[in-house]
This record gives C-alpha cells, structure tokens and sequence, in this order.
C-alpha cells in the first residue's frame, strides 16, 4: 500500500506557528526540536462532511503528551481549533481531508538536546490534505510481523504520541520489503502489541480481543469499537495475545483514524478465514459509520 499523490494539495495553505503559508513556503526552522530530535508531538485528525471527528479526543491526548515531555507555554484548545478552521476554510475544506496536526517543543537558540535552549515557545503546525482513507477497507490488507519491537514504558511510554516515529518505520520498512501494507510489531515479551501505524483486534468463536495497551498506543478509534462491542453485547476482552492467535483467528481487523476499520486477510503468509465476518462487517463497521457523525465537530 502505497499512498498516493493527490494533485489537489499541490496549492494547499498550510499552518505554521502563527499563520498560514503556501505550501512552497511552509517549512520550520533547522533549529526547530522536530528536526534536531524528533521532539514533537502529533495527532491525526479525520475531516467528515459533518466535522472533525473526536477532536476534543485528539486535542485531550495531545494536552497529555505535552505534559509529559514537560512542554511549556502550550497553545490552548481554542487557539488550535481556531488555527485548524483557519487552515480548513482557506483551503476550501469540508470533508475528504486528513489533518497532520504537530505541536513541536519549539525553536532553540542553538542546537542541543537540553530542552532549556527552547526559548520561543512551541511551534504549532496544521497540515490539511485532500486524502481517503489510507486501507481499502473492501479489499482488506496483508500483513508480516517485524522484528522491531514496539516501545513499551521501560523505554518509551507509548501512551506519549510522539513524533519520533523510526521503530515504527523500521517496522514499515520491513513490511515494504516483503512487499505487504504493514507490520505487527510485538511487544518486549512477544506479544502482539499492534501495528506500525493502527491498533488489532482478533475474533474467535463470536469473542473479541485486542491487545493490552502497555507497549500501543491507546487509540481513539481502538476505544470507541470496544465500546461498540459492549452495547452491541458482543463480548471484548483486552489480553496478552500470541501471533499464533491471531494466525488462527475467525477474524484479525486493525483500527485508527487513519483507516477506521480495517481486515486483515493475512499475517506471515497464514490466511486468516474471516469466519466471523459478519462481526466486522454486519455490526461493527455499521455501528461505526453510524457513530461518526455524532463525533464530528464543526469548527
């Protein structure tokens, strides 16, 4: 799976700091902590016809990433909201879009790992584009596990939503390698933690699983499929999950933003059935599609 270049963005304004730029023109310092340490924070954000979908969601976890990387002077909910309508209207936006939404720790007076040498503030960044969803949710993905490991928080806690993002892209690597859409990354003990870019879920025998949330990232879409299980009283449970689990799975579907829901046909070359594919199908995606526009926010 590869992403493909829509012409539409070629002219796109884009956020950055304080104002819109072109996109020819739209760049951050080589001072800026995203460049000389991938010290940033992000979320992506999903545009609808009715509205950005869980943005209160999004901007709650990107508040807490930013308190635990001891950001200071963070713009507030309603400065981001203002900057991200902004972008949105100036490129004639209203549904079709992703949002590249990046809040770095700022410029420093000179280059340097001590965070004391970011003196300006943070650098807020909204990236709008006109993109579908990233998996072709008819078509499905396949999929291989990595050897890279996801970080859990003897390392690097997870739950922080940074930008420096190179075990996932090893990951991805991998997975373009063996010339499939993703990999799943495991966690420090072997289990499956998720993929390089979206949280899993396995079906056996009409129960759903998905994976503690030690060494992933607790995604928004990842809670709210949980909560649409138990009020379609389809059982859920969170647990230490094997690969040779989800290899004989029912059924092995990813979530996130960037995909909502998502089967997946193979993992290392087992074919997964898809024996229960009404849950996903039948239920599920349809019980999503209804709650999307409930989510949405217009701005």
């Amino acid at each position: 799976m590869l992403q493909k270049y829509n012409p539409k963005n070629e002219d796109i304004k884009i956020w950055v700091g304080d104002r819109l730029m072109d996109r020819s023109e739209a760049k951050v310092s080589v001072f800026d902590s995203s460049v000389q340490g991938g010290d940033a924070i992000w979320e992506g954000l999903r545009v609808y016809k009715e509205g950005v979908f869980c943005l209160d969601h999004h901007l709650r976890r990107m508040r807490e990433s930013a308190k635990a990387l001891a950001f200071e002077s963070v713009p507030s909910d309603p400065t981001i909201e203002s900057a991200i309508k902004a972008t949105l209207q100036a490129n004639g936006m209203t549904e079709d879009t992703h949002i590249r939404l990046t809040l770095t720790r700022g410029e420093k007076v000179t280059s340097g790992m001590d965070p004391r040498l970011n003196q300006k503030g943070p650098c807020l960044i909204v990236l709008a584009e006109w993109k579908p969803l990233v998996y072709d949710n008819e078509k499905g993905i396949k999929v291989i596990t990595s050897t890279q490991r996801r970080n859990n928080p003897q390392y690097l806690d997870s739950k922080i939503h940074h930008a420096n993002l190179l075990n996932n892209i090893l990951a991805k690597v991998q997975a373009n390698f063996a010339n499939v859409d993703a990999a799943i990354m495991l966690d420090h003990q072997g289990f499956v933690a998720e993929l390089n870019d979206t949280n899993l879920f396995m079906a056996k025998e009409g129960v759903l699983y998905t994976p503690y949330a030690d060494a992933c990232l607790h995604g928004i879409t990842r809670g709210l499929v949980m909560d649409l299980a138990r009020k379609l009283d389809l059982p859920v449970f969170e647990k230490n999950l094997s690969l040779v689990e989800f290899y004989n799975a029912d059924e092995v579907f990813a979530t996130g933003t960037m995909g909502e829901l998502t089967p997946i046909h193979e993992i290392d070359g087992r074919k997964i059935e898809n024996k229960s594919g009404q849950l996903l199908r039948g239920r599920l995606q349809k019980a999503f599609a209804e709650l999307i526009p409930t989510l949405c926010e217009k701005l």
